[in-house]
């Protein structure tokens, strides 16, 4: 089986309770402290497929630096989304679970079930 990957931030609830969420089924991802050790742009691109939205979306529109980047455009590409989020990583919105080729971003923290739960 395929490792799951839980970028994650230990000061956020959402964040913690997702990983409780995972634990307490058994599941033991992979924790990546993405504030500390931040994801590069082809791993976010990744990130970004796997979740099946645009690079702007995983942006934290409510942070600062997104307005003060100008990164509210609604006509922002991709590119300079992903730049944004390597340079300034607290802007990605957390916590994100990654399991083989679906991701899901827990908000609420269950979200992060739909990728540990059978597929019907």
């Amino acid at each position: 089986m395929s490792e799951y990957v839980l970028y994650h931030n230990p000061r956020c609830s959402k964040s913690r309770a997702a990983l409780d969420l995972l634990q307490t089924r058994g599941i033991a991802p992979r924790v990546v402290h993405y504030l500390d050790t931040p994801p590069d742009a082809a791993t976010l691109r990744a990130v970004v497929t796997a979740l099946g939205i645009p690079a702007r979306a995983l942006l934290r529109a409510g942070e600062e630096e997104c307005a003060a980047l100008g990164l509210g455009d609604p006509a922002l590409d991709d590119a300079r989304a992903v730049a944004a989020m390597v340079a300034y990583p607290e802007l990605i919105e957390r916590p994100i679970l990654v399991h083989c080729d679906r991701a899901v971003i827990g908000r609420p923290p269950e979200r992060v079930l739909e990728l540990v739960q059978p597929q019907g």
